[in-house]
């Protein structure tokens, strides 16, 4: 799962066994490691609980929770992104990731095709 942090706004990319994974088990992890002992967890649960998308930060993990059938519908459906903007956390989009049309295609380990690309002949 990849994260990017933008001023007030947060986005989520996960590869196509990412999604599987939250599908079948309703959460997605993963950390980086800045030194031993200190690390940043970060993590995408779906909840039946969950009223809508929110953000939270414990300090020392980000945590993304959606609602459980939202979860359902984007990640058995052919929809792309979720966009949960807030006007009390960070605005949060959680997408699909796509492969790369610029890099090669070891570097799209686990992409979903991109739309855009030429069908190699």
């Amino acid at each position: 799962m990849k994260v990017r942090i933008q001023g007030n706004s947060l986005r989520l990319r996960l590869t196509q066994i990412e999604v599987g994974q939250l599908h079948d088990h309703s959460r997605v992890e993963s950390s980086i490691e800045f030194a031993p002992g200190c690390s940043l967890a970060y993590s995408l649960v779906a909840s039946v609980d969950a009223p809508h998308v929110a953000a939270e930060f414990d300090g020392h993990c980000i945590r993304v929770t959606l609602p459980q059938d939202v979860m359902r519908s984007w990640t058995e459906g052919d929809y792309v992104r979720i966009d949960a903007p807030s006007s009390t956390g960070p605005q949060v989009l959680i997408e699909k990731d796509f492969h790369c049309l610029h890099r090669p295609a070891e570097a799209n380990s686990g992409a979903y095709p991109h739309p855009l690309a030429r069908p190699e002949s």
